[in-house]
């Protein structure tokens, strides 16, 4: 993809909070809720002489992350000092892994616009988090909660080149680490945020452009519209003959536009050297056989399957396995009614505009999986029609009851006997000579005007189809 004669080349840090209980390397809770400073004790806060010990839930989940996005997993990985000063990065120092990450060469693949997508994955390193800053007037406040947090950070190659791809590469990323329940990609805590690195080089060169890297992105939205906007900002000052400085910047998602945070450093300015308090990590055989095991059917699997073993479109199947629990919600359906594409029509209007609209995850939804197959069963077998149904799910969706004890305690049951039926449209007859006698005339799309007042007449409990057969018949006359 060009713009205006040039290339962008874009590449994303992805740094993803790990579901461990306690931090990096100490016992200090993760809980996001605490008190300002409350998750913190002499290693998070760096005090002299505090010593680290490695999480092993976090190289667990680090191991189940870089298999998942088709890594090589090091059995022999290092972590090192990365010296920089910040205010809220107590030690000085940030633990984090340099030249022996534990996850390297690995590969994603996405749809854009109808086209695959296949992106290098250079590296997944664990690292430690580094506080938060709150800048009030002529104060900052420091907040060491988030410091020593584990983190993963996925490293793409420069592959990417254009702000939509980039941001539907970081969706990709977020769903898998969600399937595989390593992060929970909350945007808003925090626990999912991007770093872009973007420059542009003239169509059909080799040599890339000067880096600019856009910091702390944490909305896929924004990741597209800032990298949009520093293309063009640096395609305008290349072309007023400016060079492009290597720098770290920040987005303003109000103003659209980013801004200068800080010079950009290299490698060497870190002055990374290992960590001398901790010792390699060591991975066995077996310990990587065992973390294979715990990988589940990630989303393009599923999307695969639910076309294959259900039969269903692969838009429907992309919706419902957006979420995992989205997909088992779906299956556990199904098994009550057998009609996978019944499921997928509800779930996919009534249940998500009605959870979309109170602001519901599928986990608190009020209707039950087996609840609504039930539901969708109850159609297939004609105990009640597609518009007694709805009815029914409102109720079924203010009080989590099951679609029976709706049906019985309404008397919403189906009228399916044609002599019943029969009585309303003799009645119906009897009372519009004029219309019945145009429709015998000809005038047949009056029939819509009869089906309409019969299942009125009935509280739309008829029988559609032996609602339509037995009035053509009495019709006739």
């Amino acid at each position: 993809m060009s713009t205006r004669g040039y290339e962008p080349v874009i590449g994303l840090e992805i740094h993803a909070q790990l579901k461990t209980k306690t931090k990096m390397f100490s016992s200090d809770s993760t809980h996001f809720e605490a008190g300002d400073n409350e998750n913190t004790s002499t290693v998070s806060v760096g005090m002299p002489g505090a010593l680290p010990v490695i999480n092993k839930q976090a190289i667990d989940l680090a191991i189940k992350a870089g298999l998942a996005l088709q890594c090589d997993i090091r059995k022999k990985s290092v972590f090192s000092r990365k010296n920089y000063f910040y205010p809220d990065l107590p030690k000085g120092y940030q633990i984090s892994q340099y030249d022996l990450p534990i996850c390297e060469n690995g590969t994603i693949e996405f749809v854009v616009d109808g086209e695959i997508k296949k992106i290098k994955i250079i590296r997944a390193h664990l690292e430690e988090d580094a506080g938060k800053s709150t800048h009030q007037g002529d104060y900052t406040l420091i907040n060491l909660n988030r410091s020593g947090i584990p983190l993963l950070e996925i490293v793409s190659g420069p592959d990417l080149r254009s702000g939509k791809e980039a941001s539907e590469y970081a969706r990709t990323i977020r769903q898998i680490l969600r399937y595989l329940d390593v992060c929970d990609g909350n945007l808003e805590e925090g626990s999912l945020r991007c770093d872009c690195n973007v420059s542009v080089r003239r169509v059909g060169t080799e040599k890339f452009g000067t880096r600019v890297e856009i910091k702390n992105i944490n909305s896929f939205r924004f990741v597209e519209k800032a990298i949009e906007f520093e293309i063009e900002r640096q395609i305008d000052a290349i072309e007023r003959g400016e060079s492009i400085v290597q720098e770290t910047r920040l987005y303003d998602p109000d103003k659209n536009r980013t801004f200068t945070m800080r010079t950009k450093e290299d490698a060497q300015d870190y002055r990374y050297f290992p960590e001398p308090d901790l010792l390699p990590v060591i991975l066995t055989e077996e310990h990587l056989n065992k973390a294979k095991a715990t990988l589940p059917e990630l989303p393009q699997q599923k999307q695969a399957r639910f076309q294959s073993a259900y039969g269903l479109p692969a838009y429907d199947s992309e919706v419902l396995t957006a979420e995992r629990e989205l997909a088992e919600y779906f299956e556990t359906a199904v098994k009550n009614c057998n009609n996978a594409k019944g499921v997928s029509n509800w779930v996919m209007t009534e249940l998500l505009r009605e959870l979309n609209e109170a602001k519901l995850s599928i986990d608190r939804s009020p209707i039950a999986a087996e609840n609504l197959g039930k539901l969708v069963g109850l159609i297939d077998k004609n105990i009640i029609s597609g518009k007694i149904a709805k009815t029914v799910f409102a109720e079924m969706w203010k009080s989590s009851a099951t679609p029976e004890q709706i049906i019985k305690e309404k008397g919403l049951t189906q009228i399916t006997d044609p002599k019943a039926i029969g009585l309303v449209i003799d009645e119906l007859i009897a009372k519009n000579p004029g219309p019945v006698s145009e429709y015998r005339a000809g005038k047949t799309k009056l029939l819509g005007f009869f089906v309409g007042q019969a299942m009125k007449a009935t509280q739309g409990q008829a029988n559609p189809d032996v609602l339509n057969q037995v009035l053509l018949e009495k019709l006739k006359g």
